[in-house]
């Protein structure tokens, strides 16, 4: 078992003082150490933005990728080797505009792997434009006049792709967060956690405080994915957290012949694609 602090790197974040992500950072952390992973079989991806940051933090193996695509470069480590323990880290652009196609598609595949988006319902690093989670009128430099469009809520958008297990968390509850962290890497299938982030610099409505007064903790998951994605949509005066959804399906993995007699990694390539390649010529 490696101690919270042993996963700590020599270097430290450089987000903004009192930035949701440290709670992110902190609870994942914890929820490596009490799960016992060793770090040399966990996998973090991530794409840009400051929640693409976390895996530089971490002592376990990092794929730092390009923007919205933390999910593929999640989903080709784990068909390679799938039994890393892999994890996605992605802030609400990232994953929910640059990289949508490919949140959609992991929830279907079932893909046996945890993506945590770190909702702070705005772009962070940009310095503060409207992202597609923004609060339909919320102002900011890009939407002087308020955001025209609906926010994309991350939780409905996993249920309806078909997730089996869809939760969202808050930055600023550490030890229930990291129980939430610590479910879904033990599920087996396509696990979302959104995690409402405050950003302190640039989004001045979305506070601790704000969250604080509207957050309640689901008691445990619906049974029924139709009932999870009504709670879902509950948002305003009242905001749940916890496990929406969750059931136990065959994962992407085991419905795929190649892996039946293991990992990729270990296997031997006998394929000669020179006769393919002929086609090309």
């Amino acid at each position: 078992m490696v101690s919270v602090d042993w996963l700590r790197t020599k270097g430290e974040p450089n987000w903004c003082p009192g930035c949701g992500n440290f709670g992110l950072w902190n609870s994942m952390k914890k929820a490596i150490s009490e799960l016992k992973l060793k770090p040399y079989n966990t996998v973090i991806t991530s794409g840009i933005g400051c929640s693409g940051k976390l895996p530089h933090w971490m002592r376990v193996y990092c794929f730092n990728g390009l923007h919205g695509r933390a999910l593929p470069l999640a989903m080709g480590i784990k068909l390679a080797n799938h039994n890393l323990t892999v994890i996605a880290e992605g802030g609400d652009g990232d994953g929910c505009s640059e990289g949508t196609n490919h949140f959609v598609h992991f929830c279907r595949s079932n893909i046996n792997i945890t993506y945590i988006i770190h909702n702070n319902q705005i772009y962070g690093l940009t310095k503060g434009q409207a992202s597609p989670t923004s609060d339909e009128g919320f102002i900011t430099k890009t939407t002087p006049f308020g955001v025209a469009e609906k926010a994309v809520n991350p939780v409905l958008l996993a249920l309806a792709s078909g997730a089996t297990f869809a939760a969202r968390g808050f930055a600023g509850d550490i030890d229930y967060l990291s129980k939430l962290y610590k479910k879904a890497i033990k599920h087996k299938g396509a696990a979302l956690i959104d995690v409402l982030q405050p950003c302190v610099t640039f989004n001045h409505l979305n506070t601790y405080k704000w969250y604080q007064k509207r957050i309640y903790k689901l008691k445990k998951p619906l049974k029924a994915r139709s009932d999870a994605m009504k709670k879902a949509m509950e948002w305003g005066d009242r905001i749940p957290i916890g496990i929406f959804y969750q059931k136990r399906e065959k994962t992407y993995e085991e419905r795929l012949p190649q892996l039946k007699k293991g990992a990729l990694l270990n296997q031997e390539a006998k394929t000669n694609i020179n006769k393919i390649l002929k086609n090309f010529k």
